[in-house]
């Protein structure tokens, strides 16, 4: 009884914040299935969520919240401004991107203290 107590909280989390997410990510996947990835709903969407995701970036690096406003404003425009590199570079890659930004965040405080 005292483990099913201890175990509740993950319990939950997975009840309520995993399986509604991974229900419609498994209908989204039998829905897509025979969709064109180059068609212009697809690119269309793809570009939306880029830009959705490259104004939540732009945010936070500008109203820093939490521990990442104690890093100074230049490493995070410098972060931010190698993210857009690398994304160009490596052929519109979000993962690239966010990646490379992270990494410089990291660099660049390590590098001040």
């Amino acid at each position: 009884m005292r483990m099913l107590a201890e175990l509740s909280p993950y319990l939950i989390l997975v009840l309520v914040g995993f399986l509604p997410n991974e229900i419609w990510r498994m209908i989204g996947l039998m829905v897509a299935r025979g969709i064109d990835e180059d068609s212009e709903i697809i690119v269309w969407v793809r570009t939306v969520a880029t830009a959705i995701l490259t104004g939540l970036v732009g945010k936070v690096v500008v109203f820093a919240p939490g521990s990442l406003a104690a890093v100074p404003l230049w490493i995070r425009l410098l972060a931010a401004a190698l993210g857009m590199l690398a994304f160009f570079v490596f052929r519109g890659s979000v993962l690239a991107a966010v990646a490379t930004g992270a990494i410089a965040i990291a660099v660049g405080v390590l590098a001040g203290s």
